[in-house]
């Protein structure tokens, strides 16, 4: 009977990491011994004091359906927070909280993009931003950039990718999967750019913006000229390591606020009311008690590039948040062994996992085909083995 299936559904690609992770979880269920580095999923638990959040929001009986776009003192927590960390001022009817970040990007796409409109996507981009974008009927416009530049977009490639057509430009600071994070400088640069051609909108999003190693976080809606132009997503998965809490929100021009509240109100309503709560918490504390988190990321950084550089035929840098290496492995492609010839990225991960049983991903998904992601949000031992399988497998191509 699939033969009923919609074109859509069709022609909708899986996710790549959650791909990869179900690879690795059926090899784990035969008994295989499979270190995965595939999700982008913190391995800290959630803080104590947002438990007791969540705890006290089932006591207290919130149970009911929530708002569509969020309570209200969820949302006022919010603005305080963008006006703490962000310098952006948001008012009520401008924040839309959501079932995770992804469910907020995806809103923000099906406002705004109508068939044959082109979405500037930097890549490399996180995997499901161009699926989303072709889902709503969009034609993604990739932008690849390279490890050389720390994969950074620049002003000029940004100015030659608009058309009469461009609606809309996708990214992410700190990056996933790179890590590249924008500067002060850098987002302006690209910000007089964008003002310089008001016809489309731009997606921020900053869910990895307490993981930064490079100092201060900067949003681009508080450049001048932006904050009419950006909307900016965030939520509590990374940073406090609420993945399964599904939170996420945005701060965006009334207009588009009030159609992702039309559309959530179709799809799923209003998120957890539970989950709600808890986030509260966690958006009301101050960044440096959860800080532990991002120094163990940058510790565990630093490990993963020495690894990483001992093996031959692989380019590394150094990210600037996140949690991810996205290192350049095109040196190893034409390669054999074990009767397995790797002609991409995605031949690469696959080859790891069966030689060395180690889950990571290919760049092909992300926009850069030269490149495999790796989550270091693992334990150091973890961490140690894998790359010591990685360097075994990949030592016997020739």
């Amino acid at each position: 009977m699939n033969n009923l299936l919609s074109d859509r559904a069709l022609n909708l690609t899986e996710s790549a990491t959650i791909a990869m992770s179900r690879k690795s979880r059926e090899l784990k269920e035969q008994g295989v011994n499979v270190i995965s580095l595939s999700l982008g999923e913190p391995d800290f638990n959630v803080p104590e004091f947002v438990k007791e959040a969540g705890i006290s929001a089932i006591i207290q009986d919130f149970s009911k359906y929530p708002p569509v776009p969020g309570y209200k003192d969820l949302k006022e927590a919010i603005s305080a927070k963008f006006k703490r960390d962000n310098n952006l001022d948001y008012t009520m009817d401008q924040i839309v909280v959501s079932t995770g970040a992804k469910q907020s990007i995806m809103n923000v796409v099906l406002s705004l993009i109508n068939d044959g409109d082109e979405v500037i996507l930097p890549a490399p981009y996180w995997v499901s931003y161009a699926e989303m974008v072709k889902f709503a009927g969009g034609v993604p416009v990739v932008i690849e950039t390279n490890i050389e530049n720390d994969f950074k977009l620049t002003p000029q490639q940004l100015q030659k990718a608009i058309t009469p057509k461009t609606k809309l430009m996708i990214f992410s600071s700190p990056c996933n999967p790179s890590g590249a994070a924008y500067t002060k400088d850098g987002l302006g640069e690209l910000a007089k750019v964008i003002s310089g051609n008001d016809n489309f909108m731009v997606i921020a999003d900053e869910i990895y913006e307490y993981i930064n190693f490079s100092g201060k976080h900067y949003s681009l809606a508080s450049y001048p000229a932006m904050y009419e132009r950006v909307i900016t997503i965030n939520g509590v998965s990374k940073g406090f390591a609420m993945t399964g809490y599904r939170i996420g929100y945005m701060g965006a021009p009334k207009w588009v606020a009030d159609s992702c509240t039309k559309i959530q109100g179709q799809f799923t309503s209003g998120a957890s009311s539970i989950a709600q709560m808890a986030a509260k918490k966690a958006v009301l504390t101050d960044p440096s008690e959860i800080s532990f988190m991002r120094d163990a990321f940058m510790k565990r950084r630093d490990l993963v590039k020495t690894l990483l550089d001992e093996i031959k035929g692989v380019i590394t840098n150094v990210p600037e948040g996140a949690f991810y290496h996205f290192p350049d492995v095109s040196a190893l492609f034409g390669k054999s062994a074990n009767g397995i010839t790797v002609n991409s990225s995605s031949d690469l991960a696959m080859y790891l996992l069966s030689e060395a049983h180690v889950a990571v991903v290919g760049g092909d998904s992300f926009g850069n085909p030269k490149n495999i992601r790796l989550s270091y949000a693992a334990s150091e031992d973890d961490l140690k083995e894998a790359l010591s399988r990685m360097k075994i497998a990949i030592e016997k191509l020739s």
